[in-house]
């Protein structure tokens, strides 16, 4: 059975439709990266997975429960940490976890177990005693992640989860995350596509709040890994006008985009967008059509390019 299940789901505010029948699913384990830019409807998303707001149309299901039909069984088996950890500072971590684990309706032994537990696998066993205002944003961070993970749920939904932290503080999240992925499905919202990168094995991309995208970390990245070459042609020996070459250019196999680019060095150039690792290709179309090329350059593309090409019109 999924973990997540979503079916042409739609959340409109208004006349705005904030979600466009976003279909996809999730099995169990690993770490899934939610993507987007600002207004493309993660948080809603979020929302509706968690219960906070209600589809206007489609269907979500958590483990097989619907998130309308059967909000209860679907809050216990999710843990929720916000991009702003509502943690309460005036009491120490460990009166905290006890509260959220009376929330969850725990009894006395199995709340000593689960607290123990959660503190050992977010390094707060030190901690305990200490009250949650004198914490770093690190460790404060770790006291939402502990409470998100008390009830050992099946998914882990995490809304920015490194915001604001120093370099070493988000090594530290990072790997706890990895840590708590051994055990549970995570759902990682994130504006860092280098986090992303680093952190999850598939990636979702939402935008205007439509799915774009969906597929193994790996496999996305490597859709913008050499599709743009920077291709120079000495200028005495060009035979041709630049539209020529242009529409030339387009008739050799793998090229999908030819434009003007900045010229340099005497040289006029063309950046020229391929499906696939096309430089043998274009270093033949210019011996044959008598042209002396002076850079065949690929630039390295990743996740971010991706990314842009598909949110960006």
């Amino acid at each position: 059975m999924d973990v997540i299940a979503v079916a042409q789901l739609s959340r409109t505010y208004g006349a705005f439709l904030a979600l466009r029948e976003v279909t996809f699913a999730l099995g169990r384990g690993g770490i899934v990266g939610l993507l987007g830019p600002n207004g493309a409807g993660k948080t809603t998303l979020l929302k509706v997975l968690t219960g906070f707001l209600a589809p206007t149309g489609g269907s979500a299901r958590i483990c097989g429960f619907d998130v309308l039909e059967h909000p209860l069984e679907v809050s216990r088996r999710i843990g929720y940490l916000p991009e702003n950890s509502p943690v309460d500072e005036a009491v120490t971590v460990g009166e905290y976890l006890r509260f959220i684990a009376d929330v969850r309706r725990m009894g006395p032994a199995a709340r000593t177990r689960a607290i123990a537990r959660v503190a050992t696998a977010t390094g707060l066993e030190d901690r305990l005693s200490q009250r949650i205002g004198t914490l770093s944003r690190g460790y404060r961070q770790r006291v939402g992640l502990a409470q998100a993970v008390l009830h050992e749920p099946e998914l882990l939904i995490l809304d920015e989860p490194t915001t604001g932290l120093d370099p070493n503080q988000i090594a530290e999240i990072r790997s706890l995350i990895r840590s708590l992925a051994r055990t549970t499905t995570v759902l990682l919202s994130s504006h860092g596509l280098s986090e992303v990168q680093l952190l999850c094995d598939r990636v979702l991309i939402l935008n205007q709040g439509a799915l774009v995208a969906d597929g193994p970390t790996a496999e996305l990245a490597a859709r913008g890994a050499g599709t743009l070459v920077t291709l120079g042609l000495a200028a005495g020996k060009i035979r041709a006008s630049s539209a020529e070459i242009r529409a030339s250019l387009a008739g050799v196999p793998g090229v999908v985009h030819v434009a003007d680019a900045q010229p340099g060095d005497a040289a006029q150039r063309f950046a020229v967008t391929t499906d696939r690792d096309s430089r043998v290709a274009l270093f033949d179309w210019a011996v044959a059509h008598g042209h002396r090329l002076v850079e065949l350059t690929p630039e390295r593309q990743d996740l971010a390019d991706v990314f842009r090409r598909l949110t960006t019109d």
